[in-house]
């Protein structure tokens, strides 16, 4: 049997780049960011490189062969960043580099971090009894010595600062200061302006060596507690990374003289092999209580199998001999055995994997102003406090002179070097110039965050996506986050996404005019109808095995269900969304819509035609079926709609969005389902082909209004199709605008027929109930088949999109306002002055409100269960 298809896909030409994840160490801010990121791009071959300060993972796209991954990570490494090549999800080159994978180094740094909090914290309490003792406190002496709080510092500097002080240091060496840099110049300056009075009290200077100790408590105090919320973050994708299995249990096929079938509760003759290296087409067992190893088919055995991994749903699903299982999933009831389909980085489990890892590192178009300023902050805030220092030196300590001596900065006696044990008083000192304006110029240093810029965006997406994952929503990234929330149109496709796709088949109508009584064909009596309906459906069965099309499917399924015996076909020829042709018993038969007919050369009655559009009316689509040329019959065929779709399409209008079908079904059969989703005829388009669909996608986004939408064009009409002439079609329909480019379009679709218009849109959203191709174009993809998703992941999409404009909010307010507060914008009037240690405070808890804020994503509910976001 032959198979000719009129339409020819051209070979994929060999991809020119490839990419390369690597894992990336040593990141502290959005400024490491830009200069890993400027680090990857300089290497020869590199086309771009995307770098995730909250996942610390780096993507770089380049030239094929044009570097090795490890030649990426020495050059990262031998910059202060230590960077290893990722394998295999998540499994790091440590037996090629010698280092440790990167959970085993998130670990080791959280431990180290806590020490060193520990000692701070240690050091903090110590400096603040020391200076409630100045205020007459019952405090040991020695604990309000001066040289006692020089030890403080000293120890808070060379213990749990050095490595703030050291990385600072290499951000230097290597042209890529950092927020490690601002802080260890300021820590240092303190400490030694201190030393500097103590040591020549002659200079008549105040001590103040509880601002290092206080600066270092904070900093370390607010990184802790950022790196444990950012874990916590990353907890649901390490969960998803968990779910791999291992190991699988490999069993022998049956030989051709035995029983087929397997006996899966034996445990003979199986061989435990690890998962990864299992090939298509081996039979494994699964016992209850165990990961599913691989996609395959159930060959024999019947259970339940926990999909919520996959689908976010709690319900065990029954499994049968001949029902698809997914790598990951858990066999909880009864032994099996399967037959391997995909494997390795093939399966489910490895596509939702790689989805959320391109998730976390594509960026939202809104990070790029951080990321621009973040290239430059560090070097802006050393300008600014260069600037600050000078005015306040030569100028505001002078304009402002009595102003701030009546302020009486009071400084306690032990702040002073002439004294080695304080007292319980304090005395007015008129402060020296040039400490006033060192004091802030250090705050200013201190208070600026560039972290909240870096992190502002990866949090957020790191748990809008896991979140996501864990409720069978994967969306492809930051930029498909910021394109959901500028959606104005939804366009479904009909067949397969607002139906369920499994028509069956209504009526079959033999025409007058050809055939004998019995049914044969060939004969050459015309004046009897086929009256025999089984032998119809028989002819066209024959023709529609050529093709996997849903309507195909019906009218072979009828066949079989009916048990009719279906006629051999040859020379198959097929236009998608039109027809298909055969020859069957010698004849020429034709099914198809009336287009196809015409095309062919093909007459249809008026009494035909009145029929046909009976049927469509009520909502069924009509398949045309001619032999040698003349109409032969008609079989009608309902598609039912999803049960969610009515729900899906009221939800959309309630967020203030347009819902639009596209179908290629007939304007009667497209306005039939319409009416049951309550949608009215200017949101209905039909008559379009597969091929079409795109075009009409382009059109609706480039908002071309003057043409009615169809199959109105020359190439079509040529062939007689119909054409449609609803002139309430939504391109022409004055009060159903189309949307402006301001407003993006999203369309909604499952099979490969749809794969160019989910392209072509601005957001396109697949339903994993779909096929590969669609998926892999789709930027949202839908892994539970239930319609209503398409709201919960525009729900989630606005939700986490929402958090990233309120986290750059944050951030940029942040350093707008808490600059100038450290600058001294307020001393001269209101007599504030923001000391070192509290822009300290002030800077560590702007990274943690940032994190923070992201985490009150894991309260989004699912529309099926709640209509609200909680935001």
């Amino acid at each position: 049997m032959q198979f000719v298809s009129k339409t020819n896909l051209p070979s994929e030409p060999a991809p020119t780049t490839e990419k390369i994840t690597l894992d990336v160490g040593g990141m502290k801010c959005a400024g490491c960011v830009k200069a890993v990121e400027r680090q990857l791009t300089q290497h020869p071959g590199v086309k771009s490189a995307c770098v995730n300060l909250a996942t610390e993972v780096a993507v770089v796209e380049l030239e094929t062969g044009a570097a090795q991954p490890e030649a990426l990570a020495q050059r990262l490494t031998s910059a202060g960043f230590p960077t290893q090549p990722r394998k295999l999800h998540g499994q790091g080159a440590s037996e090629t580099q010698g280092m440790p994978n990167p959970e085993e180094r998130q670990r080791r740094e959280m431990q180290l971090a806590q020490q060193q909090l520990a000692v701070a914290a240690i050091l903090l309490v110590l400096s603040i009894t020391g200076h409630i003792g100045s205020l007459g406190g019952p405090i040991p002496p020695v604990l309000q010595n001066i040289w006692f709080h020089c030890s403080l510092a000293t120890i808070a500097i060379f213990i749990p600062g050095r490595p703030i002080l050291v990385d600072g240091w290499l951000g230097v060496r290597h042209n890529a200061p950092n927020m490690n840099t601002l802080v260890g110049l300021g820590t240092l300056t303190a400490y030694f302006a201190s030393l500097v009075a103590l040591l020549f009290p002659q200079l008549g200077w105040e001590c103040f060596f509880d601002e290092p100790v206080m600066m270092l408590g904070f900093i370390l105090l607010g990184r802790t507690l950022e790196k444990q919320a950012r874990n916590r973050a990353a907890v649901a994708f390490k969960g998803l990374l968990a779910l791999k299995p291992q190991v699988a249990r490999l069993i022998a096929k049956p030989k051709a003289d035995e029983d087929p079938t397997p006996t899966v509760s034996a445990n003979t003759g199986v061989v435990e092999i690890p998962a990864e290296v299992v090939r298509v087409g081996e039979w494994l067992q699964v016992l209850p209580g165990e990961k599913i190893p691989v996609d395959g088919e159930i060959i024999d055995g019947q259970t339940t199998v926990d999909e919520s991994m996959l689908t976010g749903e709690a319900v065990p699903v029954i499994k049968q001999p001949g029902d698809v299982v997914a790598a990951g999933t858990i066999n909880l009831s009864g032994a099996i055995a399967i037959q391997a389909t995909r494997t390795g980085n093939d399966t489910t489990l490895a596509f939702i994997v790689a989805l959320v890892e391109t998730a976390q590192t594509r960026k939202a178009p809104v990070q790029k102003l951080a990321d621009t300023v973040a290239g430059y902050f560090t070097y802006g805030v050393l300008t600014a406090a260069l600037l600050t220092f000078l005015f306040w030196y030569f100028f505001g300590t002078h304009i402002w002179h009595d102003l701030l001596t009546s302020h009486a900065l009071q400084i306690p006696v032990h702040h002073l070097p002439t004294s080695h044990l304080i007292h319980s008083s304090s005395h007015p000192f008129a402060p020296s110039p040039l400490l006033i304006s060192l004091k802030l110029a250090i705050a200013v240093m201190v208070v600026a965050c560039p972290c909240a810029l870096g992190l502002a965006t990866p949090t957020a997406i790191l748990v809008g996506t896991t979140i996501g994952a864990k409720r069978g929503l994967f969306i492809k990234g930051g930029d498909v986050l910021e394109k959901v929330h500028r959606l104005g149109t939804v366009v479904f496709d009909k067949t397969g996404t607002l139906t369920t796709g499994t028509p069956v088949i209504t009526d079959c109508i033999p025409i007058e005019g050809l055939g004998t009584g019995d049914g044969r064909l060939g004969e050459e009596n015309t004046q009897s109808p086929i009256a025999n309906r089984q032998y119809l459906i028989q002819i066209a069965a024959a023709v529609e095995s050529g093709t996997i099309h849903p309507l195909a499917q019906a009218i072979v399924q009828e066949a079989q269900n009916q048990k009719l015996s279906i006629p051999n076909a040859t020379d198959f020829q097929t236009e998608p969304g039109l027809g298909v042709s055969a020859v069957v018993e010698g004849n020429l038969v034709l099914l198809g819509n009336s287009g196809w007919l015409h095309w062919h050369g093909v007459e249809i009655g008026e009494t035909t035609t009145q029929q046909a559009q009976t049927l469509a009316t009520e909502g069924k689509t009509v398949v045309f079926i001619a032999v040698e040329g003349t109409v032969a019959g008609l079989i009608a065929v309902r598609d039912t709609i999803r049960p969610d779709a009515k729900a899906t399409v009221d939800q959309l209008r309630q967020m203030g969005l347009r819902v639009m079908m596209l179908s290629g079904d007939s304007l009667e059969v497209a306005t039939a389902v319409a009416n049951q989703l309550g949608l009215s005829s200017c949101d209905v388009v039909a008559n379009v082909p597969p091929a079409k669909k795109a075009s009409f996608i382009q059109e609706l986004q480039e908002g071309m209004a003057t043409r009615d939408w169809g199959l109105g064009n020359k190439d079509v009409e040529s062939r007689g199709v119909d054409v449609i002439t609803n002139r309430q079609s939504p391109i022409a329909n004055r009060q159903s605008p189309i949307p402006n480019r301001q407003s993006l379009i999203a369309m909604v679709g499952d099979g490969i027929n749809d794969a160019p218009a989910l392209s072509q849109a601005d957001v396109g959203i697949a339903l994993h109930s779909g096929t590969d191709v669609a998926m892999e174009t789709a930027e949202i993809v839908l892994m539970r088949d239930r319609l209503i998703d398409v709201v919960a992941s525009i729900q989630l999409s606005r939700a986490t999109f929402s958090k990233i404009r309120q986290n750059l909010f944050w951030a940029f307010a942040y350093n707008t306002l808490g600059i100038p507060l450290a600058a001294g914008v307020l001393l001269p009037s209101l007599g504030f002055v923001l000391s070192p240690s509290g822009a300290a405070a002030l800077m560590a808890f702007s990274s943690v409100s940032v994190v923070t804020n992201s985490l009150l994503l894991r309260r989004f509910t699912r529309p099926d269960r709640t209509l609200t976001v909680k935001v």
